[in-house]
């Protein structure tokens, strides 16, 4: 289903190199299997595809209930508790057409403000994930919006309009789930955030979305058992072999680019989970991303002809989902007839293969990962492809992919100037 190129990246590596972090991927990936290693007690993400057939039926019937009693569901996380149902929502509205909202995700008072009175005259509910309940972003948000949410419909009724998604057995959320009678889901606690979206974390919030989440995990198990296979053709494998070398001899940037829209966000959850993983110890390509051909009119000077201290991974979609073809005009006023009767998805495809020729051409190392129609297959196979690769990578750096012991800093220093009780430093 997804297809790797490793491009022009061969001119840039010594068949010694390149065969070397090749073989330190595929331990890397045995040792991952064996769960032994660094954060071995955070490989449940590998069960995810998996999930028994009675915990997804109470997904997809909570979901339906969202739908048939609200007009819009909004899911409260931040980071991995909501980027991935996020990536996936925006990347499938063909089916996900119920209204899905977020919040807690950031602390823009502005944003805040405009959600609620977007949700002023709505039915809505509230899907609040997080492990502990006590994160700031999101814990603030859900006391807002279960605040007004109990104000207008009485506590029992608010009460059967909040989904938690948390702890199977402890923290602030969990706590308040079996006190109030929330609908409540496990996050395993052997799955971390950035590796969570094929758990209830993201499963809910796209099934209520009307996304089919039967075909997303249908993906992901095909593309598991594809990205665990041992050998060198495992193209999971291949891509983390190729990044971690490049990292090691220099680039210091990776740009993940599309030439489909869609997978904006999809590339907002990547850029997580590559950073989060794998920046630590002075270690890690710096994840960035671009859409194109948007982004060609504001980066691509840069990515022609920059310092050549980046790598850019092209996603790409062989087919769209809908066509629309290009119209004669009757003349040539603006030079473009000679495109009339063509699709726009053949223009886009030859603007990507211009543009990664392009590119190479000005001695950037480009790498493909090609999909064959964004479909919800075909995304939760890419979930998985990533974070296969993205684990190989960390583990041929030598670091830990399952810890991130550098994002508390902030915190620590907001809650002091905040002056939060025991603080103090």
């Amino acid at each position: 289903m997804i297809r790797f190129d490793g491009g022009n990246t061969d001119t840039f590596l010594k068949e010694s190199v390149l065969e070397g972090s090749l073989e330190r991927g595929l331990a890397a990936l045995d040792e991952i299997l064996a769960r032994r290693g660094p954060g071995r007690e955070m490989l449940g993400w590998l069960d995810l595809p998996g999930m028994p057939d009675g915990g997804l039926r109470r997904i997809e019937d909570t979901a339906a209930r969202i739908r048939d009693e609200n007009d819009c569901l909004v899911v409260v996380g931040i980071g991995g508790s909501y980027l991935g149902a996020r990536a996936a929502i925006d990347a499938l509205p063909e089916e996900a057409l119920f209204p899905v909202l977020f919040a807690g995700h950031n602390l823009s008072s502005d944003y805040h403000a405009r959600l609620l009175d977007e949700l002023e005259n709505r039915r809505y509910a509230l899907c609040v994930i997080s492990k502990s309940g006590t994160t700031t972003e999101p814990a603030i948000a859900f006391r807002i919006l279960e605040r007004r949410l109990v104000e207008r419909l009485g506590r029992s009724e608010a009460s059967k309009r909040i989904i938690a998604v948390t702890d199977p057995a402890a923290g602030a959320l969990r706590s308040a789930a079996e006190r109030e009678g929330f609908a409540a889901f496990a996050i395993p606690p052997d799955v971390g955030g950035r590796y969570s979206v094929l758990s209830p974390v993201g499963l809910v919030p796209c099934a209520a979305a009307g996304i089919p989440v039967r075909d997303l995990l249908r993906g992901a198990a095909e593309a598991m058992d594809r990205c665990t296979r041992r050998g060198p053709g495992n193209e999971a494998v291949q891509y983390a072999a190729r990044r971690s070398a490049l990292f090691e001899g220099g680039t210091a940037i990776e740009v993940l680019s599309t030439f489909n829209p869609e997978l904006d966000t999809f590339c907002e959850w990547w850029k997580q989970l590559a950073g989060e993983s794998e920046g630590k110890e002075g270690k890690g390509l710096f994840p960035a991303s671009a859409v194109m051909t948007t982004d060609l009119h504001s980066l691509g000077q840069y990515l022609q002809e920059g310092p050549r201290h980046l790598l850019e991974t092209c996603l790409v979609a062989d087919e769209p989902r809908r066509t629309v073809v290009i119209p004669p005009a009757g003349d040539d006023r603006d030079g473009l007839e000679y495109l009339a009767g063509r699709t726009m998805s053949e223009i886009n495809e030859k603007a990507f293969e211009g543009t990664r020729a392009a590119h190479q051409a000005g001695g950037l190392p480009v790498m493909t990962i090609e999909l064959p129609a964004v479909t919800p297959a075909a995304i939760g196979a890419l979930f998985v492809f990533f974070e296969i690769a993205v684990a190989v990578s960390g583990r041929i750096l030598g670091i830990n992919p399952f810890d991130q012991p550098g994002v508390d800093e902030y915190k620590r220093r907001m809650f002091d100037l905040l002056g939060k009780p025991g603080s103090e430093r």
